[in-house]
């Protein structure tokens, strides 16, 4: 389990699950709901823009990348960074 404070996982409840009989428990998060935040300002995605290059630019902080894929919901988050396409950038916290 992290012990990042800054992991978006930190405050989630855990639970145990035994895989087969006789294993030993893995502990696991309790799926989380994403809200979208209220974004603070718009990004348009140019060539070789990241998720972390925009977290250290926007956030101070790049392993804070899950903020920004969390603001612009895409499965997987690299279909987010489309140059042109304008994305939400979450405000610092």
């Amino acid at each position: 389990m992290s012990n990042d404070p800054s992991s978006r996982h930190q405050s989630l409840p855990t639970y145990e699950v035994a895989l087969s009989p006789g294993a030993a428990p893995v502990v696991l998060y309790q799926p989380r709901e994403i809200p979208l935040p209220p974004a603070s300002l718009i990004h348009t995605v140019g060539a070789g823009d990241r998720l972390d290059l925009l977290a250290y630019r926007y956030l101070g902080d790049p392993f804070q990348f899950w903020q920004i894929a969390d603001a612009n919901p895409a499965l997987p988050p690299e279909d987010i960074l489309d140059p042109g396409a304008q994305i939400a950038i979450p405000a610092k916290k």
